[in-house]
């Protein structure tokens, strides 16, 4: 279940937040960090004012981190919430845009909880925010006065730099304000933040906030990446790939992204579909049109483990699997009613080879199959409710 809880001081009197909202929220996701809790809350309370500030911890940890949180907010001036996720959809991305949603600031801050983000900078950024009138703040390690010293070898200073290369190539138009898209550590006016628009794979969060949101005026501000506090980091391998998903994603567009992966699973299928076909007509002497039928379960075995491992696989939760193999078997049979005619056709009138001949009745089935895997096989992701709506508020 996921729990959303009010664990820090309440305020006592005065306007509500709803009719005054704090000038900043701090949202923090959190990973098993709870050896960087106390540190974090303690620096972040001795720069902030606690009648203007939010703290939003979402936690996806599998530690006492939530315990952390709890026995630490208590003591905490600023108001601290807590919300854990049983289910981290999203990855880190997932809960800093839950966060996000939860936040009643007009600047919503986004940071680390491994005090590698400096929390003594966090001021600096609400106030250029506020004095340059922009629409986005951004910590960054690569202007004047910034410094990525804190990353912990050579090769994440490559793997950095890489990064952050690839990324002002495929998307200068929108980084051309952004020396350091990689940093997550920022602020946005909560007025300029279409939150609708966001769909974060991984943890890049800004990236996706600057390409999608496109936001009017955006100024940097700098600052030292510091060495992690305590605790490991979540770079993986996985990440890495992950990110590399994202950037093709948003270079191309989900849905086109998505299509041109089923047209290339569906030209994968053509191997077994034609060996198949060949073996059961060619070798066997089965009538061609008989030998297309069989041939054609064998490529929807192959096509279905690719989609559904590969393609759909964030959206396999929305039916069980029988259910979808189901509807793959039905779907990926029903063109049968219009290939077979095609090929009949082509190999009895046009005098075309069977084999070509069901190579060209499969590509024009191949968009048709998508649109309706796409809407009634892998179901479109509902909009999330937001973490208010769907969470537990506790005392």
């Amino acid at each position: 279940m996921t729990v959303t809880s009010t664990v820090g001081r309440a305020r006592v009197g005065g306007p509500t937040r709803a009719e005054h909202p704090p000038r900043q929220s701090i949202v923090i996701p959190t990973f098993n960090e709870g050896a960087n809790i106390v540190p974090l809350l303690a620096r972040l309370s001795a720069v902030l004012p606690a009648t203007d500030t939010e703290i939003i911890i979402v936690d996806d940890s599998t530690d006492d981190t939530p315990a952390i949180v709890r026995s630490a907010a208590r003591t905490c001036p600023i108001p601290v919430r807590l919300h854990h996720r049983a289910e981290p959809t999203g990855g880190l991305g997932g809960a800093v845009v839950e966060g996000l949603r939860m936040a009643q600031g007009v600047w919503l801050v986004v940071m680390d909880a491994d005090l590698q983000h400096p929390p003594e900078s966090v001021p600096d950024l609400v106030a250029a925010g506020i004095r340059d009138g922009a629409d986005l703040v951004v910590a960054s390690r690569y202007v004047s006065r910034g410094s990525s010293s804190g990353l912990a070898d050579p090769y994440r200073h490559l793997v950095s730099q890489g990064s952050r290369v690839v990324t002002k190539v495929l998307f200068r138009t929108p980084l051309i304000q952004v020396s350091d898209p990689m940093s997550g550590f920022f602020t946005v006016r909560a007025s300029s933040l279409e939150l609708s628009e966001l769909r974060p794979l991984g943890y890049k969060v800004l990236l996706e906030l600057v390409v999608r949101n496109r936001p009017g005026r955006v100024v940097e501000v700098p600052y030292e990446f510091a060495p992690r506090h305590a605790g490991e980091s979540k770079s993986t391998v996985a990440e890495g790939l992950r990110f590399v998903r994202h950037l093709a994603r948003l270079r191309i567009g989900g849905y086109r992204l998505r299509m041109i992966g089923y047209a290339a699973i569906g030209a994968s299928g053509l191997v077994p579909n034609l060996l198949s076909l060949y073996l059961l007509s060619g070798v066997l002497g089965i009538h061609h049109l008989l030998a297309a039928a069989l041939a054609n379960q064998v490529a929807i075995g192959w096509n279905f483990a690719l989609t559904d491992l590969l393609l759909f696989r964030n959206r396999r939760h929305h039916r069980p699997f029988l259910g979808r193999v189901y509807r793959f078997l039905l779907l990926g049979n029903a063109d049968l009613i219009l290939r077979l005619p095609a090929v009949a056709f082509l190999v009895g009138s046009a005098h075309v080879n069977y084999l070509k001949a069901n190579v060209l009745a499969l590509a024009a089935s191949v968009v048709v199959r998508f649109l309706i895997l796409d809407r009634l096989v892998y179901l479109r992701r509902p909009r999330p409710t937001t973490p208010l709506e769907q969470g537990l508020e506790l005392a």
